[in-house]
């Protein structure tokens, strides 16, 4: 009986010993080695490469303004017919957009000098359009931080009214796209 005992008691040690191996061997299979010698994240190279990132993004806003937004007609009393940023630029004919090499067809409006020509602004009115309405400063009439929608028709004009809308500044001029 003793010796049954024994044979019992080796079977279980080896048994035991079998289990804790292959336990073993199913841990150092499943590890994962980087050959990186760096293994320290520097946070500030990677929160300027996402700024980077940001800042070749033409869609990203460069800064943000609140101003009421207005319509106004080529021809209205106080108008020459002409644009005070392109003056040759043609809009007698009821043209209200202007193609951007970058942007492609853009809204054309009016700010102060607040804003320069040629800057490129992404707002949302519903009186506009239902998606975000884009548009380029090509001329000038208002104070401050208003911007005045060009219209193709006095009507038009008269049902934008005046609302206050938030707009985002994409380009800062002509060709500042960063």
């Amino acid at each position: 009986m003793k010796r049954i005992i024994n044979i019992i008691v080796r079977s279980m040690i080896i048994v035991l010993f079998v289990v804790i191996a292959s336990s073993y061997k199913n841990i150092v299979e499943h590890k994962t080695y980087s050959s990186n010698i760096n293994k320290n994240v520097n946070l500030s190279t990677m929160a300027l490469k996402l700024d980077e990132f940001k800042e070749n993004d033409i869609y990203s806003a460069k800064d943000t303004f609140t101003g009421d937004l207005t319509g106004y007609v080529f021809n209205c009393p106080l108008c020459n017919g002409h644009l005070g940023c392109l003056y040759n630029y043609d809009i007698t004919d009821g043209k209200t957009y202007y193609d951007d090499e970058v942007y492609g067809r853009v809204k054309i409006v009016a700010s102060s000098t607040n804003l320069a020509c040629g800057t490129i602004i992404r707002f949302e009115s519903s009186r506009v359009s239902s998606d975000p309405v884009y548009a380029i400063v090509l001329d000038r009439g208002v104070r401050g931080n208003a911007l005045d929608l060009l219209s193709p028709n006095l009507d038009y004009a008269l049902t934008l009214g005046r609302s206050i809308i938030t707009y985002d500044v994409l380009r800062e001029g002509w060709g500042k796209t960063n």
